[in-house]
């Protein structure tokens, strides 16, 4: 989830509604994955995409937004990138639906989590953005995190971290693509489109597919697919235009925390004084994170005062 730095602009609540909508949204995405459990997460993710494809195109289509879908198709550049951002966004809902009917769905929380930190990771690397030393810190306490758990269990998050890289390399790509949310998402889902038509066809030729084979339920969950996976992006998008980054940037935090209170107390994942000690220090980090962005946005807010006095 990349954030848009922009100024308030009107309609201000309805902007936070939808995009808390759509964090809640992805929050409760493990009941719905849950709900698809026989089913094999390859096949999920297919259909995900098909089906995102399929509701996606009505909607440009209902928007006259076609032009938005054309227009990156004249560049190598972005056509290239976008190849690769489907790679990515594939990759990233696979191990998601896979580690939710896994019985990991607390590690998925904390990959998500992480994101944030490893955005401001990325950004070092590959923009050349400097570090400001409360950001330091904050990578520092998630690192402690990440250290604490191979201690504790003798192995990397490797879920975690690999949905919170995965997640953070695709929000780099589409940064620098320059192609909004809904048309790159229909770019990106016909990338896979062909392939995941392919293996859905096969599964059907050869009888084994959960599609028309499941009952009625499983049917409409997997048509539904790509419902849940556009929907919470469009209001997204319509709040990402109208609020400022701080804002989005707390509402971010309910998605992951949703998905960490389904794991607790919903689905009882084992979360022992270890577990507690690895959040705890991620938390801390998003703390100090957190504090820095608004310091530094309340800043920079003055001395652009300073230098347009009304």
């Amino acid at each position: 989830m990349h954030l848009i730095d922009s100024k308030q602009k009107p309609n201000g609540f309805l902007a936070v509604l939808a995009a808390l909508a759509a964090f809640v949204g992805w929050g409760l995405l493990p009941i719905y994955w849950k709900a698809l459990i026989t089913v094999n997460p390859f096949e999920i993710l297919c259909h995900r995409v098909i089906w995102s494809l399929v509701f996606i195109a009505g909607i440009l289509t209902l928007r006259r937004g076609w032009s938005e879908v054309f227009s990156p198709l004249k560049s190598p550049r972005d056509l290239l990138i976008l190849a690769g951002s489907s790679l990515m966004i594939g990759g990233n809902w696979l191990l998601y639906i896979w580690a939710v009917n896994s019985g990991h769905v607390l590690e998925t929380s904390l990959g998500y989590f992480i994101n944030p930190l490893v955005n401001v990771l990325l950004g070092f690397i590959f923009f050349r953005e400097r570090l400001r030393p409360l950001q330091t810190a904050a990578i520092g306490l998630a690192a402690l995190g990440v250290v604490n758990s191979v201690i504790a269990h003798g192995e990397l998050p490797w879920i975690s971290l690999a949905l919170a890289v995965s997640f953070g390399l695709y929000g780099l790509l589409r940064k620098i693509a320059s192609v909004e949310s809904l048309p790159g998402l229909f770019l990106e889902t016909m990338v896979l489109g062909p392939f995941a038509l392919g293996y859905i066809l096969w599964l059907q030729a050869h009888g084994t597919s959960a599609l028309f084979h499941q009952g009625f339920t499983v049917d409409l969950l997997l048509i539904g697919a790509g419902v849940v996976t556009a929907s919470p992006l469009i209001g997204f998008a319509f709040g990402a235009r109208r609020l400022q980054l701080t804002t989005l940037g707390l509402l971010q935090y309910f998605s992951p925390s949703i998905a960490f209170l389904l794991g607790v107390f919903v689905y009882r994942e084992p979360f022992t004084p270890s577990h507690l000690l690895t959040f705890a220090l991620i938390w801390a980090g998003l703390i100090v994170y957190t504090t820095e962005s608004v310091l530094t946005m309340r800043h920079q807010r003055r001395l652009a005062g300073s230098r347009h006095p009304a």
